[in-house]
């Protein structure tokens, strides 16, 4: 039983870690924001997301890759406000010639930010610690960004993902 355990996380650590280092370079189009969070949010069965729509627009982006940044962080959010009986909200809005698009949990927040993104660390059980990391490596292969803090207005974590807005 033990040999079985430490070889199905040795398998997950190394599908974890092949996911991690082989991210493509995004390929960018046409991506409605609002209709690729409709595609995400419904996929969260467990608890229903709020989702505030904000404007309409459209960016550049890899939508594969930006669905998957979201779903890691709506997971993230679901999985802690489930610990504290709370709601998941996602919004978006513009702001400095991008969107940000505004993941907010009401679990019980960061005890610290420290480890945030370093590669295979979790605080989860059964974690593979490799989500929030590929998430951020996401943004940044967009020119955008990724920042969590600790909610100020109630408990629990904003994640902000940031992307540029096309120029014109």
């Amino acid at each position: 039983a033990v040999i079985a355990s430490r070889s199905e996380s040795l398998a997950r650590f190394t599908e974890s870690y092949a996911r991690l280092a082989r991210l493509p370079a995004p390929s960018l189009a046409p991506v409605d924001i609002a209709e690729l969070i409709r595609r995400v949010t419904v996929l969260e069965a467990r608890r229903g997301v709020v989702v505030h729509p904000g404007p309409s627009l459209t960016v550049l982006a890899d939508g594969t890759q930006i669905e998957q940044a979201l779903i890691n962080l709506i997971r993230n959010g679901v999985e802690a406000a489930q610990e504290q009986g709370g709601g998941v909200r996602l919004s978006w809005r513009v702001a400095g010639g991008a969107v940000e698009i505004l993941v907010e949990d009401e679990g019980l927040g960061l005890p610290a930010t420290a480890n945030l993104f370093v590669p295979f660390f979790s605080t989860k059980p059964g974690g593979s610690g490799i989500g929030l990391v590929l998430t951020r490596q996401i943004a940044e292969g967009h020119g955008g960004s990724l920042t969590l803090e600790n909610r100020t207005d109630r408990s629990g974590v904003r994640a902000m993902l940031r992307l540029p807005l096309p120029k014109h």
